[in-house]
């Protein structure tokens, strides 16, 4: 007698979106709470220098990137729980064995293993999100799953640097670490919909394919220039966000003179307030501007961030607490509003059964170029000049940001009238 399917312990959507947004503040939490760390590792035995303090980032984002595609096929194909299950519970293992590194490749090592299993969650989730949600949603619905990003960073710096001043940075990364196994488990009883369940008309489940049909969506997705372009700035964004995100705790103790436990809390206040308000308020105003412009979604996010590209400069050279406190508040508020919009462009410009492929090649092309760079980047300028010098490559990428997303809108508009 054949065995009857099982039901899904968590068959609501909401149910799933509060499941994989969690996950997500989680999935941060882990990338960066190395950032709260710099200091202390750069002082302990292991006597690390700026270089290599930005390449425990550059090498976690490198195997992230190159582990993207591969899950991104899988996704397309496989069941999206159970992979994601995998890598929830991969970064976890991962990121507890950091804290018994005995050398600085033991801890890059350690560092880059957690990129497989957030490449497994990173690139799948948005697709399973998409399947659960009609698009009229989709700009609000990504908005709330990346709501966790300033979150779950904003944790990052107060949970490392709180328990690194207490016990130490090797109890930091057991604490960041210790709950993936639970979270992975919750993962095993998300619903699976069939793919574009939730498109108008909705498409087949597509069968599995070959590796040469996941090659042809891969070439079919490079040859989708407002997606190209899209992605490009995107990985502009990344590479500003991802170096300003590791850097600005060691910026403000060292640069600022600010207390190390103080400095990794007070900006962790800035990312998690100001990445929630921006975050939601972006997510509003794409769906809202969609009424009356397919490309709202790129054109909000390109306004946003050209408008921050002044008040990001000030934040890095003044000199004044106060203008420092207001400049960065306002850059960040700017730059997390493109969150939402910005990715469910990206899942609307291509086919309900390429999502997770072009998720997946979306991560590979903003951390390869964006913040796989950027922190090692900083840290070899900061080397060889200071900390300081090294921060403002952060508001070029910024404005690279900003123009490509112009491009990229006016190109969608051509698209679409073709």
């Amino acid at each position: 007698m054949a065995a009857l399917p099982q039901k899904p312990l968590i068959a609501s959507a909401y149910g799933g979106l509060a499941i994989l947004s969690f996950i997500n503040l989680f999935n941060y939490l882990d990338r960066y709470v190395v950032s709260a760390l710099v200091e202390s590792l750069k002082r302990s035995e292991l006597a690390l220098t700026d270089a290599e303090l930005g390449a425990l980032m550059s090498g976690f984002l490198i195997v992230y990137t190159l582990s993207a595609p591969l899950f991104g096929a899988l996704g397309d194909r496989s069941a999206r729980p159970r992979l994601i299950a995998l890598g929830v519970g991969c970064w976890s293992v991962a990121t507890a064995l950091s804290g018994f590194a005995g050398s600085f490749a033991g801890l890059l090592a350690a560092r880059a293993s957690v990129g497989v299993g957030e490449a497994a969650y990173g690139t799948i989730a948005p697709s399973l999100l998409s399947d659960y949600f009609p698009m009229r949603l989709r700009g609000r619905i990504m908005a709330i799953f990346f709501c966790a990003i300033p979150v779950g960073s904003a944790l990052g710096y107060v949970v490392g640097g709180l328990v690194d001043a207490r016990f130490g940075w090797r109890a930091a990364f057991f604490v960041a670490g210790a709950p993936g196994l639970a979270l992975a488990l919750l993962c095993l009883g998300l619903r699976d919909p069939p793919r574009g369940a939730q498109d108008d008309p909705p498409e087949p489940e597509p069968a599995p394919a070959p590796r040469a049909a996941a090659l042809a969506t891969y070439g079919q997705l490079l040859r989708n220039r407002p997606y190209r372009l899209t992605v490009l700035g995107y990985a502009a964004y990344t590479f500003a966000m991802g170096g300003l995100a590791y850097w600005m705790p060691a910026f403000l103790e060292r640069v600022r003179g600010i207390p190390r436990d103080q400095a990794t809390v007070s900006f962790g206040a800035i990312v998690v307030v100001t990445g929630f308000a921006g975050t939601f308020v972006g997510g509003w105003l794409g769906d809202h501007c969609m009424r009356h412009s397919r490309q709202a979604y790129l054109w909000v996010s390109a306004a946003a961030t050209l408008l921050a590209v002044p008040f990001v400069w000030a934040a890095l050279t003044t000199v004044s607490p106060s203008g420092y406190l207001i400049s960065m508040v306002i850059a960040q508020l700017l730059m997390f509003l493109s969150t939402g919009p910005i990715n469910a462009a990206i899942v609307n410009l291509v086919l309900p059964t390429q999502r997770a492929s072009a998720v997946a090649l979306e991560v590979f092309a903003i951390h390869l170029l964006g913040d796989a760079i950027s922190p090692y980047l900083i840290g070899a300028v900061s080397d060889a000049s200071s900390l300081a010098q090294a921060v403002r490559i952060v508001p070029l990428a910024v404005v690279a940001c900003g123009l490509l997303w112009v491009w990229a809108a006016r190109a969608q508009a051509g698209a679409q009238d073709a």
